[in-house]
């Protein structure tokens, strides 16, 4: 169990001139007062979900939504604290989260919170794992745009953002389940119709991927041999290709436009997450011709948006009604240490096959 101290502030700050309480204001005071509210929230839960797994007790039906709630109730309203105290802000945290969101002190609230997803949403005991995992995702990945058409320095750069998305959807632990989500599950997070579209869509392109990669082609029979009557969702290899050839094959021939366009590898990343978010919009934004300032404001984009952390705390966030492309990746900041990582995963792959190609 993670010990958790409270870390709360007094309702009063001490002046210097003067070595006597400033009283808050009442907008301050309210501020400080929801996040009181909101942290011991989040804590009660996560004392709830403990105790219940460590007790073997029957969970609720999507145990991880009441979580997921929590959490970024606790983060909305620090932020509404540090707008209304910008005094508050403190030093940096172990997850990167932006110090105006986020009090550094709580870290570990949310590796229990962690701790906690990782336990329930743990593969089923069928599930069929590969050794390989994220190798498996960069070669699927990159086969896949090469069978698009892709030379091989943009086939790479699909290689590592098919990466990136292992790292969005399960922070790289393959064939997870869902706490949140009784549709989506696997390496990829898809819905069975999502499989079964991507299946389809990787027969009529598999001819074409073994005349150039045999190797990779023999290791798919072997996978589809493997799965059997299997979900395809629960083997690693077939959940990955088919995720990334339903959702993102038909947008891997873009990814020159996309490099010119963002220069930076984890805007890069996050055009594709966008893909798994809001796909038309996204693809809209490609077609427009200046991706970076279109603009989205259906309130039902925006709610979608909320639904995966970007413009999802603190109330400024929450009111806004539309955005830019550069301003939703600017929001998707929750997203970065999962990319950072992917980066660094490929660039050892990368390593590691220049050192198995060398004579």
């Amino acid at each position: 169990m993670v010990l958790v101290h409270d870390n709360i502030a007094n309702v009063t700050f001490i002046s210097a001139a003067e070595a006597q309480p400033i009283p808050l204001a009442k907008p301050q005071l309210d501020a400080l007062n929801a996040y009181e509210n909101a942290l011991s929230q989040f804590k009660s839960i996560l004392r709830e979900r403990r105790a219940q797994i460590n007790s073997k007790q029957q969970l609720p039906t999507l145990p991880g939504q009441a979580l997921y709630l929590a959490r970024n109730n606790m983060i909305s309203a620090y932020k509404d604290l540090t707008d209304a105290l910008p005094s508050k802000i403190g030093r940096p945290n172990k997850f990167g989260l932006p110090p105006a969101y986020f009090d550094a002190g709580n870290e570990p609230l949310l590796e229990e919170y962690t701790n906690l997803f990782n336990i329930m949403q743990a593969p089923p005991a069928n599930a069929q794992k590969s050794d390989t995992p994220f190798s498996d995702v960069v070669e699927l990945g990159t086969a896949i745009a090469r069978a698009k058409g892709l030379d091989a320095a943009n086939a790479e750069v699909a290689g590592r953002i098919s990466l990136a998305i292992f790292f969005a959807e399960t922070n790289g632990i393959q064939n997870m389940g869902n706490a949140r989500s009784n549709k989506y599950k696997g390496s990829l997070q898809t819905g069975v119709s999502e499989d079964e579209n991507g299946k389809r869509k990787w027969a009529a392109i598999k001819k074409s991927i073994a005349a150039f990669d045999p190797a990779l082609s023999a290791r798919d029979d072997k996978e589809e041999a493997r799965a059997g009557d299997l979900d395809r969702r629960f083997n690693h290899w077939t959940a990955v290709r088919d995720g990334l050839v339903n959702a993102h094959a038909d947008v891997f021939p873009r990814i020159p436009g996309i490099v010119k366009a963002l220069p930076n590898p984890i805007d890069q990343m996050k055009v594709f997450e966008l893909i798994q978010i809001i796909p038309s919009p996204t693809k809209s934004a490609l077609n427009s011709g200046s991706l970076a300032n279109y603009n989205i404001s259906d309130p039902t984009i925006m709610g979608f948006l909320r639904n995966n952390s970007i413009f999802t705390f603190g109330q400024v966030d929450r009111a806004k009604t539309s955005a830019s492309f550069r301003e939703i990746l600017d929001a998707m900041w929750l997203f970065d240490s999962k990319f950072e990582r992917a980066l660094s995963k490929f660039q050892e792959i990368k390593l590691q096959k220049r050192n198995e190609n060398r004579p």
